[in-house]
């Protein structure tokens, strides 16, 4: 007996995406292997550690406890979504970089997804909160004082750009700004 299948119809980081998949399919399945966006990782697949973590709408969800075909229709994000088109990396990324909280990076990705979502919901947060708000975020490296200096660092450099924490990195041009571009005037 074979699965009927579903056109799951998404737009993922910017991009239109339809493919047909079975009605079980994981949303991280779905975008690990029928999207090739393997950024997300998956760890526990029961929900309790967070590495699969995606915005669905801007709101961080567990990507291996969501049936793809219940996102029919929505708009996705994922870590591969942060970066600028340049490549210049995301506020929470580059923080994360800066402050040592990478570990191993099994857990970052869903970190980083995790962040984009709290600091959209508390721009400004003490690291007590910050702790409360990633706490859902498992990392088996231990290296959490890292991972609060981090949050800490990307909260105070979206508050100064203004960027909204869910939005892709947007590289600043105009005077007084450096041309990332790599292109000669």
């Amino acid at each position: 007996m074979t699965d009927q299948l579903h056109e799951v119809a998404v737009t993922v980081n910017g991009v239109h995406r339809s493919v047909p998949v079975p009605a079980r399919r994981l949303l991280s399945d779905f975008l690990r292997h029928d999207l090739r966006l393997t950024g997300t990782h998956v760890g526990c697949e029961h929900g309790v550690c967070g590495a699969c973590t995606v915005l669905l709408d801007g709101q961080p969800v567990r990507s291996c406890l969501t049936l793809a075909v219940a996102v029919d229709g929505a708009t996705l994000t994922t870590v591969e979504g942060l970066a600028a088109e340049d490549g210049t990396l995301h506020p929470v990324q580059q923080a994360f970089r800066d402050c040592h909280g990478l570990q191993c990076g099994f857990c970052t990705p869903g970190m980083v997804m995790s962040a984009c979502g709290f600091l959209a919901d508390d721009p400004d947060p003490d690291p007590d909160e910050v702790r409360e708000g990633m706490a859902g975020n498992l990392c088996r490296c231990t290296g959490y004082a890292g991972i609060v200096d981090a949050v800490g660092q990307a909260a105070g450099a979206l508050r100064d750009s203004g960027a909204d924490p869910r939005a892709r990195h947007v590289v600043p041009s105009g005077p007084g700004h450096a041309d990332t571009t790599g292109e000669r005037p």
